[in-house]
């Protein structure tokens, strides 16, 4: 009676998971009865979360309440920030003098300075770059250190893509070693490989580029005497080294400017713009005499650090312009 029993249970056992039917003389061994998949009690969240590690407790509620509590968080970060700005802008409007009002300066006593005291305190003819490099120097200061920052980042971003490339046109040399440079390179290589086979643009390129070079120098030298300056005269030097780099390739450029020098001379400019405005604001602010004289307003050893100055923005904004046109057309520097 007992065999009869397991083998009615065992045929609806195979019935229910679907298993085949059994051999004849097949020995059912003295068994209790399988649990059916359905029989079993699932255990419920509560009770898988109370037995799991401290461990897995954490991954189970990340996964369960993580994305929303995150998403959440970042909204009413986001939110409270947007507030906290408007908040600060609006409170410094209401703090402005009322527009017309009669009792409002008719002249900013700033600027007056600036216009009436600017050449005699600087030694510079130039008021703007008297202005920039002398009474708000700390601000150019900044504005260099961002465009250096940014090229570093770019460099720092563009590694690992810089790597793959490289990998990716290894591995097409050499399963593609018959076809020529042309067909085989990247679109911007390709670009520039047809460039360097242009006579007309390498002959005016040619021509061009040292005067093209000794304007932005002399913008950038003679910034403190007449318009011009660092920034001007340095995106003025850039555009020489984008025309070598387009009538040549970039590997003309590499020989004399790459990734090395550009760290080395932009960390170099900057340090020696650290350190001379440094001097000129701890000597300026315990009221003690400097001893870089300003010279004669109209020579050109005048306007005290000026010139120096603007010769450090200068490689600064040039390294940063060419940096930024050879990453993004070529990849590296």
């Amino acid at each position: 009676m007992n065999e009869e029993i397991k083998a009615i249970w065992r045929s609806f056992y195979d019935w229910v998971v679907g298993n085949g039917p059994r051999p004849e003389n097949e020995v059912i061994p003295d068994e209790p009865p399988p649990d059916l998949p359905f029989t079993r009690k699932p255990k419920d969240k509560f009770s898988r979360f109370h037995e799991a590690t401290l461990k897995e407790r954490y991954n189970q509620w990340m996964e369960i309440h993580g994305l929303h509590m995150f998403s959440a968080l970042y909204s009413g970060i986001s939110v409270l920030t947007c507030i906290v700005i408007v908040s600060l802008l609006l409170a410094t409007v209401a703090e402005l003098p009322p527009f017309g009002d009669e009792r409002n300066p008719a002249n900013n006593e700033v600027i007056r300075r600036y216009v009436e005291r600017g050449g005699k305190e600087t030694g510079a003819q130039n008021i703007v770059a008297g202005l920039i490099l002398d009474y708000r120097a700390f601000d150019t200061f900044g504005e260099s250190a961002v465009l250096f920052t940014a090229a570093v980042s770019v460099l720092m971003l563009l590694g690992a893509s810089r790597r793959n490339n490289a990998d990716d046109e290894q591995a097409m040399k050499g399963n593609d070693s018959g076809k020529n440079f042309m067909q085989r390179g990247p679109p911007s290589v390709r670009l520039h490989t047809f460039r360097r086979d242009d006579a007309i643009l390498r002959g005016v390129a040619s021509l061009s580029m040292p005067v093209i070079m000794m304007m932005g120098c002399v913008v950038v030298i003679n910034g403190h005497l007449s318009p011009g300056g660092g920034f001007s005269g340095g995106a003025i030097l850039s555009t020489a080294l984008i025309l070598c780099a387009n009538a040549y390739g970039f590997e003309r450029v590499h020989s004399f400017f790459n990734e090395r020098t550009f760290i080395t001379t932009s960390s170099t400019a900057l340090m020696i713009y650290a350190l001379s405005k440094g001097y000129s604001f701890f000597t300026g602010a315990n009221d003690i005499h400097s001893v870089i004289p300003k010279g004669t307003i109209g020579n050109i050893l005048s306007g005290g650090l000026i010139l120096p100055l603007n010769i450090c923005v200068g490689l600064i904004v040039a390294g940063t312009l060419y940096g930024f046109y050879a990453l993004f057309s070529e990849g590296e520097i």
